[in-house]
């Protein structure tokens, strides 16, 4: 029992898992402030300019249910607006992420023949194209 603590406390404080809870906690409450502003600013801009009534609904037959497509419109709109700007942050986060680092070197894994000029494995000690001895250092590529 003792382990599973331990692996658990290990899992729950890694970076990634603290960092996607802190994401789910500032995304509720940015959907909560796309909810307000889609409810109290688009809606009656929507309203003043088409006319139209964006909390509407349609009753069903004489049952007494409704079909709430106003509340429907109002949840699309809100989804694209929270789509549209997580993906704008993110692409800043990436290029920001992406300025400060330098690419590194690849690790060369082939050298050149200097008698055939064909490539063959770093470590080779002989040619396996034209059998000639090659010296153990790499040889610089004109």
């Amino acid at each position: 029992m003792k382990k599973f603590l331990q692996e658990f406390k290990e899992f729950a404080l890694k970076g990634n898992v603290m960092d996607m809870a802190i994401g789910v906690i500032i995304g509720g409450a940015f959907a909560a402030i796309i909810t307000a502003f889609t409810d109290d600013f688009i809606n009656p801009l929507i309203a003043a300019i088409g006319g139209a009534e964006v909390a509407g609904r349609t009753q069903i037959g004489s049952t007494g249910a409704y079909i709430e497509w106003g509340a429907f419109i109002t949840s699309v709109i809100n989804f694209i607006i929270v789509a549209l700007v997580l993906f704008c942050l993110l692409k800043a986060m990436n290029k920001l992420m992406s300025i400060g680092k330098k690419k590194e070197e690849e690790e060369k894994t082939t050298k050149l023949c200097p008698y055939c000029k064909t490539d063959i494995a770093i470590k080779a000690i002989k040619c396996p194209h034209c059998t000639s001895d090659v010296p153990l250092e790499p040889v610089e590529e004109d």
